[in-house]
């Protein structure tokens, strides 16, 4: 009987195990579609044909930045400096919430990018959608939480 117990604490670990894996794994494929629709909007309409790859990193990474203000509220650089014992990024240690509002608000900065809105106004723009979605799918996930629903 103490054996059987044992095997079921174990299969079931492994499978909390395989489900985390596995969300991350989707967190980073929903995050990398998303971000092709997002690097091309950058490259056909921010990036004028005579910069150079210095000068085109600094359109993308300046592109990404507004993205982690309007979720996050500060800049991969400013993450970095205050997370100086993390590896990765910042994405790399947000939850599945903040993923999936983060790959919304690449594809709406892509279309405010294509309706050619300054960025400055864009920023704006998708912290307040930030902070709409994080709040309804954070409330989401409570409920879930508090009713016992996975």
């Amino acid at each position: 009987m103490e054996f059987k117990l044992y095997l079921i604490k174990e299969f079931q670990r492994l499978k909390d195990e395989e489900r985390k894996q596995l969300g991350w794994d989707i967190r980073r494929n929903l995050a990398k579609i998303n971000y092709r629709i997002h690097t091309d909007a950058i490259k056909e309409n921010l990036i004028p044909k005579e910069l150079n790859p210095a000068q085109i990193n600094r359109v993308y990474a300046s592109e990404a930045d507004l993205l982690n203000m309007a979720l996050f509220g500060f800049t991969a650089k400013e993450w970095r400096d205050s997370n100086p014992d993390k590896k990765g990024n910042i994405r790399d240690y947000a939850d599945i919430s903040q993923m999936v509002c983060l790959s919304n608000l690449e594809n709406l900065n892509a279309h405010f990018i294509g309706e050619d809105i300054p960025q400055p106004e864009r920023l704006v723009k998708l912290n307040a959608i930030a902070i709409h979605q994080m709040t309804l799918l954070t409330q989401d996930a409570t409920a879930r939480l508090i009713s016992g629903r996975s």
